[in-house]
């Protein structure tokens, strides 16, 4: 009887241990199922998470800028005629490659079908995936790191990665801040990058004192996903983190990325390119697919969320910004919502050029705009935007395809954003993926089948530079 007794504990035993063990398979099966959750518990100290991505660095910045260059032409070649309001001159020209033997006539008279079946949609027209898309997050060009540093002291340098793209196709820096309470003024900025450094001495006097706090806090900088003192961030040291004009420097737009933290899985995010925020007070839509309806949601949002992936428990733990919305986000809002468009002398004050100013090319392109271009259609109304969301379907074009990280597949409706100032703000589309107008007008002739002629699209471009 005892070694019947020994042998059924025996087996219970083994019962217990494969239980366990079955729980424990299950449980690594769970702990590896991609979630919408990023882990809170660090799992590798930071040390040795900095030694392996800074190795990892070089060859990631290789494939990413090989990339570019078979997408597009990234030579300099600035206008000889054509100035951002701050005097940097425009990129001129197509610098999306179109494929072998192929022509942008011969293109644009191809059926939508026909493009995806040969797979002929030009690769600069497809989504533009971040420099290290499954890893993601804040990215700034060096030109803005290397001001800060020395102007604050602060370091928004990553230790993982570069900003992709060159500076000849960025908006100039720092760019010049009109408001809508004091035109007279003109460069409210004097040409400096407004910070804590110097934001009250620029605009005491200037602003109310609700505006002045508003704009203290848009400059002061809070913690975020890479940018905190947590040791899963991504600078080398430990930081404060970034404030709103660290991306929108000066209240435009330094073309800083970021992925959109509204959507998962990570390779379905789309890449951000920084909008400008001049000109908020005309608009109705805020974020490139969310559809905030204020200015203060849209403010909130970033600082509560955004920052931080739309990840509400990691923000958590990085220390996030928590804002008083009947002060602090008004306040911010208040300031963000006098920011003026540049000024645009060739427009009356219906936003249409006026014959006795305006050039013959620039008058055709106003009547392309309006007619067979059918830009009207989504940028009709206050500063050439219908405040409304449109999806132009553009996996029409091309098979999904997942490269660099990124899924191109369908992408649902994205914001018509304003076009007045547009000049200033390169590169183009939410995701930055058209690098000059002309690009823009190649992209929209081809999408939308409108067949402009080559001087047609010239004239179009034209027009947009006078807006």
């Amino acid at each position: 009887m005892k070694g019947i007794n020994d042998s059924k504990k025996a087996a219970r035993l083994f019962l217990s241990v494969a239980t366990l063990c079955l729980g424990a398979t299950s449980l690594n099966a769970k702990e590896e199922k991609s979630s919408s959750y990023a882990s809170v518990v660090v799992k590798e100290d930071f040390e040795s998470t900095m030694k392996r991505m800074k190795a990892e660095k070089p060859g990631i910045t290789k494939k990413h800028n090989t990339l570019l260059k078979e997408r597009y032409d990234l030579s300099n070649r600035p206008s000889k005629k054509v100035n951002m309001s701050g005097g940097k001159p425009v990129q001129e020209g197509v610098r999306v490659k179109l494929p072998a033997g192929m022509t942008w006539e011969k293109l644009s008279s191809m059926s939508a079908e026909e493009i995806r079946e040969k797979n002929l949609f030009p690769q600069g027209f497809m989504p533009l995936p971040h420099p290290h898309h499954s890893e993601g997050g804040m990215l700034f060009p060096k030109f803005h790191i290397d001001k800060v540093k020395k102007q604050d002291n602060r370091d928004l340098t990553r230790f993982d990665l570069d900003f992709d793209l060159k500076d000849h196709f960025l908006p100039e820096f720092p760019s010049p801040i009109y408001l809508t309470t004091r035109p007279d003024i003109g460069d409210v900025s004097q040409g400096k990058l407004v910070s804590v450094d110097n934001y009250f001495e620029l605009f005491d006097g200037v602003l109310n004192p609700k505006q002045l706090e508003g704009l203290r806090l848009l400059v002061t900088p809070f913690p975020q996903q890479q940018f905190n003192a947590t040791n899963d961030r991504r600078s080398e040291h430990p930081s404060f983190g970034v404030s709103c004009f660290d991306c929108h420097a000066n209240g435009n737009s330094n073309a800083a990325t970021h992925l959109v933290g509204d959507i998962r899985p990570q390779e379905n995010r789309h890449r951000l390119d920084t909008p400008t925020l001049r000109g908020v007070y005309q608009q109705r839509l805020f974020g490139s697919q969310r559809a905030l309806k204020t200015v203060e949601d849209f403010t909130e949002f970033e600082q509560r969320a955004a920052y931080f992936d739309g990840d509400h428990v990691i923000a958590a733990k990085k220390g996030v910004n928590a804002l008083e919305r009947g002060s602090q986000v008004h306040f911010m809002a208040e300031f963000q919502s006098i920011l003026d468009f540049p000024p645009a002398p060739k427009l009356d004050v219906f936003d249409k050029l006026d014959p006795s100013k305006a050039t013959k090319a620039e008058l055709r392109g106003e009547a392309i705009f309006n007619g067979k271009g059918q830009c009207i259609e989504c940028h009709g109304g206050p500063a050439f935007s219908d405040n409304m969301m449109h999806d132009m379907k553009v996996e029409r074009f091309y098979k999904p395809t997942l490269k660099a990280g990124l899924l191109a597949t369908a992408q649902g409706p994205i914001k018509s954003f304003p076009l007045r100032g547009i000049k200033d703000t390169p590169p183009y589309l939410h995701d930055g993926r058209l690098l000059t107008l002309e690009d823009t007008v190649e992209f929209f002739n081809l999408i939308l089948n409108i067949k402009l002629s080559a001087e047609e699209k010239k004239d179009l471009v034209t027009y947009m530079q006078a807006l």
